[in-house]
């Protein structure tokens, strides 16, 4: 797979506290926003991906107990190491990993990160986000848009390291010649709608839609850090590799 990654730390942040990694000859693939005090959440989501490298050289292959198994281990490591360290008390972070297989990318997904699909021109949001105004709007309660301005909207309601429920969604999403994938954090969809996201996507250059949707986040306000990932399929001649 063809694959290329941005990370910025935003208008307002300090310190990064995202993370990302990936294998584009394994196609791996795992971003990772972390969340708790000064430092501690770029303790928290290196730490996840670092479990997610651990995997990738322990596994010849995609297997759905692997992933299970990596994301219990990296949650069990992030809420010890926090007990251990008083400054890191209450970190945690979310996890999205995508790991190819034949015709599939088999997913674990936990928070409020994202996995998308762009296929044939349209943008498909493969993950769930794990917040509370996404439950809220799963109940009807509120509108996808009043999300987007929802004083709680930063509310997770599962992440590693943290007390409560940390169980990942575990999916296969069916893989086709010409497929493109984002995985990116909260800071990019919660600066730009996912119509803007899938145009940016359109572009032949890879590398040019990763700045383009990076600088749209930037334009919008930019309020938290901003990760991606861009990935295609080989069979895909469009999107040159790096």
């Amino acid at each position: 797979m063809a694959a290329t990654m941005r990370t910025d730390v935003g208008k307002r942040r300090k310190q990064n506290e995202d993370a990302a990694w990936f294998d584009e000859q394994r196609g791996i693939f795992a971003v990772a926003d972390g969340m708790g005090g000064h430092l501690a959440g770029e303790v928290a989501s290196a730490m996840a991906v670092e479990a997610v490298q651990q995997m990738a050289r322990r596994y010849a292959k995609p297997d759905i107990a692997a992933l299970r198994e990596t994301v219990a281990g990296a949650h069990q490591a992030i809420a010890a190491h926090a007990q251990q360290h008083e400054e890191c008390a209450g970190m945690g972070t979310t996890l999205s990993v995508m790991w190819r297989g034949h015709g599939y990318m088999y997913i674990a997904h936990v928070g409020d990160s994202r996995i998308y699909r762009l296929r044939q021109g349209r943008l498909e949001q493969i993950t769930q986000d794990h917040s509370l105004v996404d439950e809220l709007v799963r109940a009807g309660l509120i509108s996808r848009q009043d999300a987007r301005r929802h004083p709680r909207r930063n509310i997770i309601t599962r992440a590693l390291g943290t007390p409560g429920e940390n169980e990942p969604d575990l999916l296969a999403a069916d893989a086709k010649a010409g497929d493109r994938w984002l995985l990116c954090t909260d800071g990019l969809n919660s600066m730009v709608d996912d119509a803007d996201i899938e145009h940016a996507m359109q572009g032949d250059d890879m590398q040019a839609a990763a700045d383009q949707l990076i600088a749209m986040a930037l334009d919008a306000g930019g309020s938290d850090n901003v990760t991606l990932i861009l990935c295609t399929g080989e069979e895909d001649e469009t999107w040159n590799p790096d």
